[in-house]
């Protein structure tokens, strides 16, 4: 009876401590860098760690601006840091870099999103161009079906949208006739509901209900993670993570 009390004694001791020691821990920023990096990891970092990721998708500025008010642990996003200064101060937030550390925790890889049942593998540079930019207008151009090319493309993804404009569309604007969308999700959602419809999304939105090419030359950029002076022990943990077990979880 003593030796079953004890087993007893010991597994609530064991719990209580896991509890004691579990942190509650705020992420938030640009949807490219948590759809690629914090929402495929939460779900094995909560379960090895015991700690709470709670993930808050907004904006890079918006990140940077709840970071500096203190409503984040942590900030996060696909873009330059003064960029996410730049934006956080637009919206009337002084923000101190010299009190901010980054770290670069992966990088976000920009993919084509294709209706699932178009038949269309892989596209060139210069196909992709003459699609965004109305050039090529029939899926028949580029070895699809017979149907106009309807370009989704989102108003609140500006990051994303520059750096594919800057390397496939060489500067060109795409074109003015397109499906103007929201974020990622909202993309994304599109593509899925128009056969014809082409768009671009970080590579970790991906999964079989939409035909993800990867653009050649690859569009990729850095994604860091802010914080306020030297990053919390439980940040330590997560970026910890991040690293050795990842890449497991993190498309490539």
């Amino acid at each position: 009876m003593f030796k079953r009390i004890s087993l007893l004694t010991a597994a609530t001791v064991a719990l209580s401590t896991t509890l004691a020691f579990s942190a509650e821990i705020k992420v938030g920023g640009g949807g490219a860098a948590i759809a690629t990096i914090f929402t495929p990891i939460k779900g094995a970092f909560e379960k090895a760690t015991g700690n709470n990721l709670i993930i808050l998708q907004s904006t890079p500025a918006r990140g940077l601006a709840d970071l500096v008010t203190g409503k984040l642990d942590a900030a996060v996003a696909a873009v330059p840091f003064d960029s996410m200064v730049a934006g956080a101060e637009k919206e009337n937030v002084k923000v101190d870099k010299a009190a901010l550390q980054q770290v670069e925790v992966g990088t976000n890889k920009v993919a084509v999103f294709l209706h699932a049942s178009n038949p269309v593998t892989s596209l060139s540079k210069d196909q992709l161009k003459g699609l965004f930019t109305g050039k090529i207008s029939n899926w028949k151009e580029v070895g699809g079906k017979d149907g106009a090319v309807l370009v989704v493309w989102g108003k609140n993804s500006p990051g994303q949208n520059a750096l594919f404009t800057k390397i496939i569309l060489d500067g060109d604007k795409v074109v003015s006739e397109n499906l103007e969308t929201t974020d990622y999700k909202g993309i994304k959602d599109t593509v899925l509901s128009n056969p014809e419809a082409i768009g671009i999304d970080p590579l970790g939105m991906a999964d079989e209900s939409v035909r993800a090419i990867k653009p050649n030359p690859a569009v990729t950029s850095t994604i860091r993670l802010v914080t306020k002076g030297v990053p919390s022990p439980a940040i330590k943990q997560l970026l910890d993570f991040i690293k050795t077990e990842g890449p497991k979880y993190i498309k490539e």
